[in-house]
């Protein structure tokens, strides 16, 4: 059975950081794929970053671009997400999901781990 356990959020004020965590078991990140999306209230889930494990290659949204990072433990088999210089307009609901075989379908999900960014 996959679960991934996110873990990391808070709350933090404007400019400051915070690192997700997300635990997989039962699915080996390192030869998959792996996504961050958040969700605000009232707003469309959005990909933020994303990771194809077997070569490395990260992508970010364009609107946190320069201030989020993705990278991945294989041993620890857990991606992370550092956010750095964090603005309200980040506040949301972030959740990490796995995508067996890299096809852009995210069968597994964590439930989720609340940033909120005072200004």
């Amino acid at each position: 059975q996959v679960q991934l356990v996110e873990s990391g959020g808070g709350t933090v004020q404007a400019g400051g950081s915070l690192r997700l965590s997300c635990a997989a078991s039962g699915y080996t990140i390192s030869k998959n794929c792996m996504r961050w999306f958040r969700q605000a209230p009232g707003k469309v889930r959005e990909g933020v970053a994303g990771i194809t494990s077997y070569s490395g290659t990260t992508y970010y949204a364009d609107s946190v671009k320069g201030r989020f990072t993705m990278s991945e433990d294989s041993a620890k088999n857990t991606v992370f997400l550092q956010m750095n210089n964090l603005q309200p307009e980040d506040t949301a609901m972030y959740y990490c999901a796995a995508d067996p075989g890299c096809t852009s379908h995210y069968e597994y999900w964590g439930q989720g781990t609340q940033v909120t960014v005072s200004s």
